[in-house]
């Protein structure tokens, strides 16, 4: 049932405006906000939730910007991946936790713009965001980790995972995408936007086989 494109479609970026707080501070600066994320329905894991809230708190110190947990501030994550993979040069070591904080914040727009759950237990590189409404996972850290090494990221499954049966429409679909640079196919908001075409085909299939309303559960997504 996995997939992995080879390939390296690119998707417009979202482009969205960084949202600043007007109040300003006895310098006459402007005072960031706290970071937050939008509630869900449903709690993030405990570990999820504390590394994707130190990935907000990162970006916040270095650009003075807070991160909404929507795809509107991706462009800012990606900056902040591009800058981190300088420091990646100088500390090696510091790639596991730059990895998992990304990802996990990146899991959790992706969460909650999509409807999806996270699988979080065990080492980072088995982790995985299972899709409701379409048979689709992958692991957000392991897509982290290729946008800091502009490589992929054997055994990390950074790659869409869906049925069989459905693969050949979605890369048919990506495949019509424009080439891009490696910083660019790796970037968060390019992959926002490649998931994105890739739930859309996969909704648009069900709608045709008249399994609209389906929705897949944990026991769909069960690990061996």
């Amino acid at each position: 049932m996995t997939t992995e494109d080879d390939t390296k479609p690119g998707a417009p970026h979202l482009n969205g405006a960084a949202k600043h707080d007007d109040d300003t501070d006895d310098a006459g600066e402007a005072a960031p906000s706290a970071p937050s994320l939008p509630p869900l329905a449903a709690p993030t894991p405990a570990n999820v939730a504390e590394l994707a809230a130190s990935c907000a708190r990162f970006v916040l110190a270095k650009y003075k910007v807070p991160l909404d947990g929507t795809s509107d501030t991706l462009s800012i994550l990606d900056q902040y991946v591009r800058d981190a993979r300088a420091d990646i040069q100088i500390q090696p070591a510091g790639l596991p936790l730059l990895e998992a904080t990304i990802g996990a914040y990146f899991g959790e727009v992706l969460r909650r713009a999509f409807d999806a759950t996270w699988f979080a237990s065990g080492d980072h590189d088995a982790w995985r965001l299972d899709f409701h409404e379409v048979y689709l996972t992958f692991n957000p850290i392991g897509m982290a980790r290729e946008a800091l090494t502009l490589g992929d990221a054997e055994g990390w499954h950074a790659h869409l995972e869906m049925d069989d049966a459905e693969k050949d429409e979605v890369l048919a679909r990506l495949g019509r995408l424009p080439e891009v640079s490696d910083d660019e196919f790796y970037a968060p908001s390019t992959r926002f936007d490649v998931v994105e075409l890739a739930v859309d085909a996969l909704r648009a299939r069900g709608h045709a086989e008249g399994l609209a309303g389906v929705r897949f559960t944990v026991e769909d997504y069960r690990r061996k």
